[in-house]
């Protein structure tokens, strides 16, 4: 069940795979270890008890033992130490694996491609970035991504043990999850199939997940870029609590959103959620490439290439003191790969139109307006997080 790619390091891939320091997936399903599994990623280096699992989870002190001895024969838990106790005899400490399992994060955009390699923890362990222009169709997109993500896995073998003359011939492995893929929707997330991209008509109807799990042979997950973004954000613990709601706002190439809402992904039922950039503001205004005419994404793109950031900031606000208006979020996110030229230009612009808005409905305060953390890589991640997050429990949408 092994594949071996370049530089002859053996990837064991797939739901499913078990092997000696992989993780037995099957056994990841119940509610209950998923349960465990979270509190134990959250816990970190120092580590967790058996007895405050049961009592964060509600389980009975049995049902953990049982939990976390699988676990530990899979691989993916082991013994951090000991912790003095308020009686009796010194609790044993558990810790999560990070190396057990790994996830591909790959970042397709109009003419960039990120990839990041993912321990269970959310860590990069390796990264690669390349040109990509996802006009030149279907095939060789789909070959050159896969070329990019077995070269990546490639440096996470060499990475995992040392130089690459140690990955010679059958030698070690990462153990991979699969590959999440985000790029610019609209799209089909439960299905990964592809709609009318904006200004790519020709990847309507292409059914990328499969045509990926064909060429690499491994699970492949596909969302929106927003999204993804979006779900790294409301995991990596730096955005809220656990049910917080907020719109992250991807301006680069593109421009679109990731809504969280009560601590969730929101997709919508056809999974076409956070078309943010194709809400017409002017009636008559600019042709954009989705085919309407005035859209925020056209009016903002166009401010921006005469280099008038303030009005794209302004337009910017425009759309998020709607979106504001319709959802009540806690707080705005900025990203992409245009507001990290230029943050505070663009977090001074959308704040001021949100505070404008706060005033005129008399509101002692507005929705607060911050740039996204981890922007460089922050999507790519956030596609390593549609592998990882259902296996904590965490799986959105």
């Amino acid at each position: 069940m092994n594949r071996t790619y370049a530089g002859g390091g053996a990837v064991r891939r797939g739901v499913g795979t078990a092997a000696a320091g992989g993780a037995n997936l099957p056994a990841l399903r119940s509610h209950n270890t998923a349960l465990v599994l979270d509190l134990l990623r959250t816990a970190g280096e120092p580590g967790i008890s058996r007895l405050e699992l049961a009592e964060r989870t509600g389980l009975t002190p049995q049902a953990v033992s049982k939990i976390t001895a699988r676990l530990r024969t899979d691989g993916l838990v082991t013994e951090a130490g000991r912790r003095a106790s308020t009686g009796g005899k010194p609790r044993t400490v558990l810790r999560l694996v990070p190396g057990a399992g790994h996830a591909v994060g790959l970042h397709l955009d109009r003419d960039e491609l990120r990839a990041v390699l993912c321990d269970l923890t959310g860590a990069v362990v390796a990264g690669r970035r390349a040109a990509l222009d996802l006009g030149a169709g279907a095939r060789a997109v789909v070959e050159g991504a896969a070329q990019e993500v077995e070269a990546l896995l490639s440096e996470g073998v060499a990475k995992r043990t040392g130089t690459p003359e140690d990955i010679a011939g059958a030698g070690p492995s990462v153990p991979v999850l699969g590959v999440g893929v985000a790029l610019p929707g609209p799209l089909d997330h439960a299905r990964g199939v592809l709609h009318r991209v904006t200004g790519f008509p020709e990847w309507d109807g292409f059914p990328l997940r499969d045509a990926l799990v064909r060429r690499l042979g491994m699970p492949v997950v596909v969302d929106k870029d927003t999204n993804a973004a979006a779900l790294g954000l409301a995991l990596g613990g730096t955005v809220g609590g656990a049910d917080a709601s907020f719109a992250y706002l991807h301006l680069g190439t593109g421009l679109g959103a990731g809504l969280v809402v009560g601590g969730a992904v929101h997709r919508g039922a056809r999974t076409g959620a956070g078309e943010f950039g194709h809400q017409v503001v002017q009636l008559d205004g600019p042709s954009c490439g989705c085919g309407d005419r005035g859209c925020i994404e056209a009016l903002c793109l166009a401010a921006v290439a005469r280099g008038d950031l303030a009005e794209a900031a302004r337009v910017l606000g425009t759309g998020a003191a709607n979106l504001a208006g319709l959802l009540d979020i806690d707080l705005v996110l900025l990203g992409g790969r245009t507001v990290a030229a230029h943050p505070d230009a663009f977090e001074r612009g959308v704040g001021a139109v949100l505070g404008a808005r706060a005033r005129r409905e008399g509101s002692a305060t507005a929705v607060p307006v911050r740039i996204a953390p981890g922007e460089v890589r922050g999507v790519a991640e956030g596609a390593a997080q549609l592998l990882l997050a259902p296996l904590f429990g965490r799986a959105e949408g």
